[in-house]
């Protein structure tokens, strides 16, 4: 089985976690896929203090990005026509986070492949 990993650039909407406006207002983010650690879920990794790290379903990512989804610690929807809103809460606050929709969509593609790949192997 093979992990995904996928390169991309967030704008961040909450205050505290805004970046330098030298880069943009954009900070790198990784998104990652390990069928072995877990099949249904990604993980998000943040950068920052100490780079933080979410781990959601695959299925609520993929929600998100039609309707508002998740009631929990994190939570998805979709933000006009090309935009995905993600929120991340924790006892410290919130951080909330702006992905290009499209990057999403190709990396749960890119998932979904892998985990269809990795299925006749299991067997």
């Amino acid at each position: 089985m093979s992990v995904v990993e996928q390169y991309a650039r967030v704008h961040v909407l909450t205050d505290a976690d805004l970046p330098d406006e030298e880069d943009g207002g954009a900070v790198p983010v990784v998104l990652r896929y390990d069928p072995e650690d877990d099949p249904r879920s990604v993980r998000i990794g943040l950068p920052g203090r100490g780079s933080r790290g979410w781990t959601l379903s695959r299925a609520l990512l993929e929600q998100g990005l039609r309707m508002p989804a998740g009631t929990g610690e994190v939570r998805v929807w979709p933000c006009g026509r090309v935009q995905t809103v993600v929120e991340f809460h924790t006892a410290q606050g919130c951080s909330v986070v702006q992905f290009e929709t499209k990057t999403l969509l190709r990396f749960l593609t890119r998932t979904y492949r892998a985990a269809t790949a990795a299925e006749p192997a299991a067997r």
